[in-house]
């Protein structure tokens, strides 16, 4: 059981950011233009920021462990991003024309599950799944469970072999700890957001993942507190509450919490913060959706999800 001080700095990390989200975003920044399409290639312009920011609202939301302020922001931000993405036609639109890509579908899997639906965008996922072409396409064994866990979300027709998919991950692999790079850390944690559905299904976790990251999450999570991977460091944070009872103690959650401004903006990693604020937003935003869903998730496992959670819990934690 994680200590009440671990989650009394989870949860005012969490707030703090989704506030600064909030704030952010009910300004010029997070609004296409009308009209707009979106362009390939621009994969980070504002289509994928607000992709990210619904992501971390929707698991505020699934998650319900947050206080009323924290609940209010998370549905106003879900709510803007489902309506400057017109309900799903723009995803609709960007499915059809590019009959291949994924993002797509798993940006909708966090719309569906709050409500959001668009029967237009699943009858085209459907009929795509049909498609060779769809299946011949090469991408990396993370990703392959991401669509996996969209379509177990939304609810389309599927009979994935999650065992088969998590062997043909860098995690499956077991691999010698010390070649853990960036790159594939990063892919290690979105097999593991994905195997469980973000923490929802910890259980779900092939054993000897869930007892190689026991033997080697800590000692990742130091080498990039070390060098402030703050992106990363939140990333491996939700890792730890996803693969069952947390084990790397309350040094990290203190690291985030130290470098996260007044406003609720966490940095990317150790490098000076834009003076310009639209750049400090595109530059940090990602961070601050992991710090958000870093701490639901943690509060969740701890506090039993919606089944286990209300506002008492949450503010007596806050009160600790």
């Amino acid at each position: 059981m994680t200590d009440t001080q671990t989650l009394t700095i989870a949860q005012q990390l969490g707030t703090r950011a989704l506030s600064w989200l909030h704030t952010s975003y009910q300004g010029s920044y997070g609004t296409f233009a009308d009209n707009s399409v979106i362009n390939l290639s621009e994969p980070d312009d504002i289509y994928k920021p607000l992709c990210e920011v619904a992501m971390a609202s929707s698991l505020v939301l699934r998650d319900g462990v947050a206080g009323p302020h924290d609940i209010h922001a998370a549905r106003d931000l879900l709510t803007t991003a489902w309506g400057q993405l017109r309900e799903g036609d723009m995803l609709y639109e960007r499915q059809l024309r590019y009959v291949t890509i994924t993002d797509p579908l798993e940006t909708y899997a966090h719309f569906a599950r709050l409500g959001h639906r668009h029967a237009a965008l699943e009858e085209l996922l459907e009929s795509l799944s049909r498609l060779r072409a769809v299946h011949a396409v090469e991408i990396q064994g993370s990703r392959q469970l991401a669509v996996a866990n969209a379509r177990r979300i939304i609810g389309l027709s599927h009979r994935p072999d999650w065992a088969a998919l998590a062997a043909r991950t860098w995690l499956g692999a077991l691999p010698e700890p010390w070649t853990v790079s960036w790159s594939t850390a990063y892919q290690v944690t979105h097999t593991v957001f994905h195997l469980t559905d973000w923490g929802a299904r910890p259980q779900d976790l092939p054993e000897p993942m869930r007892d190689y990251l026991h033997d080697w999450l800590p000692v990742w999570l130091d080498i990039w507190l070390e060098i402030g991977e703050w992106d990363l460091v939140g990333e491996l944070l939700i890792v730890d509450s996803c693969i069952g009872e947390p084990i790397t103690g309350r040094s990290g959650w203190e690291a985030l919490a130290s470098v996260q401004r007044a406003d609720g903006l966490v940095p990317r990693d150790n490098e000076p913060i834009e003076d310009d604020e639209e750049l400090a937003i595109r530059a940090h935003e990602h961070t601050a959706v992991v710090a958000v869903v870093a701490s639901t998730v943690a509060l969740s496992r701890a506090l039993g999800g919606a089944d286990g959670a209300d506002g008492a819990d949450t503010a007596d934690i806050a009160a600790a």
